[in-house]
């Protein structure tokens, strides 16, 4: 054990040793799943993120509960492993950092204040938008701990914002992108914010102090995998419903006019499914893990074909009813989006994919239309480019668009947006 523990402490001890052969920047994300941790390297060039090395490294069975770390040790273990494999193949050290969090604890939505002011006739000006700014987040605050404490029993939970994202700003029923310069007596903002328990980021926070890496950002998973499909354009009119199926959690976000307008998590995910075969069929995990990737192969035998299908439509039909909850609870929107794409290696199930294509799941929800399902692809993602090869599926979604809020948190550190437009300004008040 203590041969372990130093050969750790030595791999890690070797990740100070950062590049310096020139002015390239770059940026590692780890999404730090149930079932697996994956590590992309970036370098940045611009606005662009070209990815250099990919790592990936299978978590165990007690490490994560629920989308959140269990076991710390554990966790950076794998996350060592699968940086180690990321950077040999980039040939550079990176400590510069963004790590994703989620579970069902995560929580996400889109708060909208309305504020009527004094003066009407007076010229908005940056100072006062940062006001109603700060008025909208600590309300989603309030908001979201009153949220935690009714599912926790009446349980004081400690929270932080992790991610912030501005949607939309009428002025006397009139849209803006910028409010600075105008008048008027109402002002209402709809602004995304997503948190998570301190405890949950505490966790995150360890592990990459483990790994000497330093933390630029925290985000929602959900709000990452928004962040990778809508990229940079402001002018953005993308409706969406996207659903990354994990191994422990399902997460959910909504997109609406280029705008997050809420995100939804559950604790079903891949691992559910696995369980349900290792119950039915009374197996040990790993085999049932085996059945389930196996079926509609030639590698499952046919008699245990049936079971297996039978097994997994159990867990299947509550998974399409936490869809259906997680979606009925969007009802500030008059429709749902009828494209729903799916990302995660839990959705690589093909039950899953025919489940959400062929029943009757979508119909006492608000769609004009049936929706069309599909997974994201790689080359889908704006920004973001791969130039491994071995970014090649929907189940690397999320760690690319973690490498999307990265970006963004470092240009907004940049010493060149310290006297920027108010445009940026208003961007920095939502970095965290």
């Amino acid at each position: 054990m203590l041969d372990k523990v130093k050969s750790l402490k030595s791999a890690i001890v070797s990740r100070t040793q950062t590049n310096k052969s020139g002015k390239e920047q770059f940026i590692v994300a780890l999404d730090i799943g149930t079932e697996f941790v994956k590590a992309l390297v970036a370098r940045i060039e611009g606005d662009q993120l070209i990815i250099i090395g990919v790592g990936r490294q299978h978590q165990g069975l007690t490490d994560m509960q629920a989308g959140a770390i269990a076991d710390i040790a554990g966790v950076v273990r794998n996350c060592d492993a699968a940086l180690n494999a990321a950077e040999q193949q980039a040939g550079v050290t990176v400590r510069t950092a963004v790590i994703g969090i989620a579970g069902e604890l995560v929580k996400g939505t889109t708060t909208t204040v309305r504020v009527r002011r004094k003066n009407p006739s007076k010229q908005l000006d940056i100072d006062e938008t940062e006001q109603i700014i700060k008025l909208v987040q600590e309300r989603a605050m309030s908001r979201a701990k009153q949220q935690l404490a009714f599912e926790l029993g009446g349980k004081d939970v400690e929270i932080r914002l992790v991610n912030s994202a501005l949607v939309r700003i009428d002025i006397d029923g009139y849209p803006v992108t910028n409010p600075v310069g105008f008048q008027g007596k109402e002002v209402v903002v709809q602004l995304y914010t997503a948190f998570a328990p301190l405890i949950h980021i505490g966790a995150l926070e360890r592990t990459a102090q483990e790994l000497d890496l330093d933390l630029v950002a925290v985000a929602a998973e959900p709000f990452a995998v928004a962040r990778s499909v809508i990229g940079n354009d402001p002018n953005a009119t993308m409706n969406a419903i996207l659903m990354d199926v994990g191994g422990g959690t399902t997460d959910i976000a909504v997109l609406h006019d280029g705008g997050v307008q809420g995100t939804k998590m559950f604790g079903i995910g891949g691992r559910a499914f696995t369980r349900s075969v290792e119950r039915e069929l009374s197996v040990p995990f790993t085999q049932a893990e085996e059945y389930k990737l196996a079926l509609g192969t030639s590698r499952l035998p046919a008699s245990k074909t049936t079971a297996v299908k039978h097994a997994l439509d159990k867990t299947l039909d509550v998974w399409t009813s936490g869809i259906e909850l997680a979606l009925g609870e969007f009802t500030a929107l008059e429709h749902l989006p009828h494209q729903v794409l799916l990302c995660g290696g839990g959705s690589s199930l093909d039950m899953l994919m025919d489940q959400l294509e062929q029943s009757a799941w979508h119909r006492e929800l608000p769609f004009t239309r049936k929706p069309v399902i599909k997974h994201i692809q790689p080359d889908e993602v704006i920004g973001v480019m791969d130039r491994t090869g071995n970014v090649n599926d929907h189940t690397f979604i999320t760690a690319m668009g973690l490498l999307r809020v990265g970006c963004d948190t470092l240009q907004m550190q940049d010493s060149t947006y310290k006297s920027g437009s108010v445009k940026e300004r208003i961007d920095r008040m939502l970095q965290i």
